[in-house]
């Protein structure tokens, strides 16, 4: 088979020094031209709308564009490219339409040998199969995603149900997306940025190659109550001006259930009381949870309560400003 380059910026009728905008613009005008429902039964103004579509699918992407751009007209030479920092972790999805409302499929062969067929780079790189070569056996490229779990169950750990959307080729060859659940079994303690591997769920190999991996990079959802900086938990608490003066004993919340604290007399506003093992981390090495005392003075007094608070002021010998 041989596979003829396409030049998609002449298709688009832009530079390639071209503006993500420009190449919006200048697709959109072409769409609107030769959409096959504007042009019904027209051959002609149908394989132009494909062929616009297809060049917006690669130059709208900056990795595809980019990727494109490095190997050009000499694609077939392109067993030694090395992928751009990072490529490697790029899973495209190709849904058949251009994203702006319009609806086209079918890519040309020089795309899909280009860019896997389903979507998504071949993997391993290029074999500079060209005529009636076939690639070899390639593992599939590794995929990751971002899972967003709340604060408890990243602390607590346990098995989670994640569902993906997922490539494949549908019964008439075309890609198209499918959801796909995930049994996952969540570290206790993880933390945010961390990575899990699910081995073999990311891209299918090419040639019967294996799958690659997914990695799921946590995300910890903000909480109301709680903030996290490095393995510690914060936790800011409310204390009362006597309380903060006399001492008290108050129950203190955790991610582990609430605790009984005493407070020593004399604490100041942004003094910082420690909980041990209540942080963040895996089990035996956990972080701390720092309580942030806050004193709060009431906003509305009693005529009783402000003759108190001036008879304090009276014989008071306090200088806080000293």
């Amino acid at each position: 088979m041989s596979v003829e380059y396409k030049d998609y910026y002449k298709i688009l009728g832009v530079p390639r020094t071209a503006s993500q905008d420009e190449i919006s613009k200048a697709f959109k005008k072409m769409a609107r031209k030769f959409h096959p429902d504007l042009n019904p039964g027209d051959n002609t103004a149908e394989a132009k709308f494909k062929e616009a579509n297809e060049a917006n699918e690669v130059l709208k992407d900056p990795e595809k564009r980019k990727l494109y751009d490095q190997l050009g007209a000499n694609w077939q030479q392109g067993q030694n490219f090395q992928r751009p920092p990072g490529f490697e972790n790029m899973h495209f999805q190709f849904t058949g339409g251009p994203g702006g409302g319009f609806g086209a499929g079918g890519f040309s062969d020089f795309f899909e040998t280009l860019f896997g067929g389903a979507g998504g780079p071949p993997r391993g790189g290029f074999s500079g199969f060209s005529g009636g070569q076939h690639p070899r056996s390639r593992r599939g490229q590794d995929a990751e995603v971002t899972y967003e779990i709340a604060l408890e169950q990243a602390y607590a750990g346990g098995p989670q149900s994640i569902s993906l959307q997922e490539q494949v080729l549908g019964p008439d060859g075309r890609p198209t997306l499918q959801t796909k659940t995930l049994k996952v079994n969540i570290p206790p303690g993880v933390k945010d940025g961390q990575k899990i591997r699910l081995s073999g769920q990311g891209s299918p190999g090419l040639g019967g190659g294996e799958a690659g991996d997914l990695y799921l990079r946590i995300k910890l959802a903000q909480h109301p109550r709680f903030k996290v900086k490095d393995d510690n938990i914060i936790f800011d608490l409310s204390l009362s001006p006597w309380e903060a003066a006399l001492g008290a004993t108050v129950r203190v919340p955790t991610l582990d259930g609430a605790v009984e604290m005493k407070i020593p007399p004399g604490v100041s506003s942004g003094a910082r009381l420690r909980v041990r093992g209540k942080g963040m981390g895996a089990a035996g090495r956990r972080g701390d949870q720092m309580v942030r005392i806050m004193i709060h003075t009431p906003k509305e007094l009693t005529p009783e309560e402000r003759k108190l608070w001036e008879q304090l002021a009276q014989v008071s010998s306090f200088a806080p400003r000293d």
